[in-house]
């Protein structure tokens, strides 16, 4: 699907008997749910074809809700909610992000109320990742990292740049680096994603003994979507990335044309400066 505003399906207050909630009584009895999705998607092929295989069938998807609903038993809605937009997004195909709201109209609480709900947005999103490895086998590290970063649930490995020689940088005493990058769809948030690839660099025998040291593997969020967002120990987009060769040529490889949402610039542009500056 292209980048431009996506199409919405909805289904609006679908009724599903389901056993979720806090209280014992609420698992063993039961009780009635309401369930509204958007179900964001590109519905142009379809509406040019008349083909219904071309779009999200809605009652295909209603029927996969009443499902789940029905199959798993959750004491929150906050839990109900966030487990069935993942299986959504998982398992339909087309579905690129959902907006999903669970409604409970006789939520045990002693007071007179119409209903509660938990409303959330869940979707795909893109990221793209920097690798390097100088020490051991550099290329099993790499490949590995690929590897096992594709097998994360709710993570897919969609490009991968050619890897490529580079000189160390900021510590210059210390063996060539092979480096690339690849684009990752994922849906994680951010910070869960950054404790994912530290856990495949630890299992690599990542240590952080020295900043810019020899490693056996190093992977870096550069880019997350279009969003610029600072924490503690993260940065995104990657403060030095519009600065690394290493980085913006293998970059340019997989997303040319992807542009950095501070500067502006592409990493073409941005691979053609630091060239030019020598």
């Amino acid at each position: 699907m292209n980048s431009m505003k996506p199409d919405e399906i909805k289904i609006e207050d679908l009724e599903v008997f389901a056993r979720h909630g806090v209280f014992p009584e609420e698992n063993a009895l039961g009780q009635k749910f309401l369930v509204s999705a958007v179900l964001y998607t590109d519905t142009r092929r379809a509406g040019q074809t008349d083909d219904l295989s071309a779009s999200i069938h809605y009652g295909e998807v209603s029927a996969f809700i009443d499902r789940f609903l029905r199959e798993h038993t959750f004491k929150l809605l906050e839990r109900a909610a966030e487990a069935l937009a993942e299986e959504m997004l998982l398992t339909i195909g087309g579905l690129r992000k959902v907006s999903l709201e669970i409604k409970k109209p006789w939520a045990p609480i002693g007071l007179p109320l119409k209903t509660v709900s938990v409303k959330i947005e869940r979707g795909w999103h893109t990221a793209y990742i920097a690798l390097g490895s100088n020490m051991g086998d550099r290329k099993a590290y790499l490949d590995d990292a690929v590897r096992k970063l594709d097998q994360v649930k709710g993570c897919t490995v969609k490009k991968v740049s050619d890897l490529i020689e580079t000189p160390p940088y900021g510590v210059t005493d210390q063996d060539d680096f092979l480096n690339g990058c690849l684009e990752l769809e994922t849906l994680l948030y951010p910070e869960e994603l950054l404790d994912e690839l530290h856990r495949i660099e630890q299992e690599a025998g990542r240590e952080r003994i020295l900043r810019w040291g020899p490693r056996t593997l190093d992977l870096d969020i550069i880019f997350y979507d279009d969003l610029v967002w600072q924490q503690a120990d993260l940065c995104i987009p990657h403060v030095e990335m519009h600065k690394r060769e290493f980085v913006l040529a293998p970059l340019a490889q997989i997303a040319p044309y992807k542009r950095h949402p501070v500067y502006g610039k592409t990493v073409h542009e941005m691979l053609e400066e630091i060239k030019a500056a020598g």
